[in-house]
């Protein structure tokens, strides 16, 4: 494998269970532990000079070094066939090239809305509506923590400019 942000994680052996489920033997390699969650994660497998996801629908430890696996999409004896011998990894992500993170983790940051200064003083988390709680002086005021409102964030700095829609504070 060329590119260096690969992280090779393992090497599929053999076929392994029922015939008809495609399940494959895995042999682990040390970094493994250190950088996989086969629960919610891909592994990549280079097909044809792409880098192809392989997400586990059953994952299970054999020793320390071993594990059997079932691929989605290779889900069939002929699928996993194309598997076999091939090196397993992860796309590990640059330092300072990922873009995300929890909105729990601008707590504390100050904010500039409306011409108004602030800090976030909370962050109340719903699947429906997710809000931060901001002081701007005068108590806590509730606002929609999505990314509409938010124009620019600097974590350098721990500040966020944001734009609200007109009378959403009520001040």
């Amino acid at each position: 494998m060329s590119n260096n942000n690969h992280i090779a994680v393992a090497r599929v052996g053999k076929l392994f269970g029922e015939a008809n489920t495609g399940g494959v033997s895995l042999t682990l390699y040390d970094t493994f532990d250190e950088v996989v969650d086969p629960d919610t994660e891909p592994l990549f497998v280079e097909i044809d000079s792409l880098d192809v996801p392989l997400w586990c629908n059953s994952f299970e430890r054999r020793g320390q070094r071993g594990a059997t696996v079932h691929f989605a999409d290779f889900d069939t004896p002929r699928r996993a066939e194309e598997l076999l011998g091939k090196e397993l990894y992860v796309i590990a992500q640059e330092q300072g090239e990922s873009d995300e993170f929890y909105m729990e983790d601008l707590i504390g940051f100050t904010v500039e809305a409306e011409g108004l200064r602030g800090e976030i003083t909370d962050y109340y988390d719903s699947d429906i509506n997710p809000l931060f709680g901001i002081d701007f002086g005068s108590g806590e005021q509730l606002v929609p923590a999505v990314e509409e409102f938010i124009v620019q964030i600097d974590f350098d700095n721990g500040h966020i400019k944001m734009a609200l829609p007109e009378g959403l504070l009520d001040l």
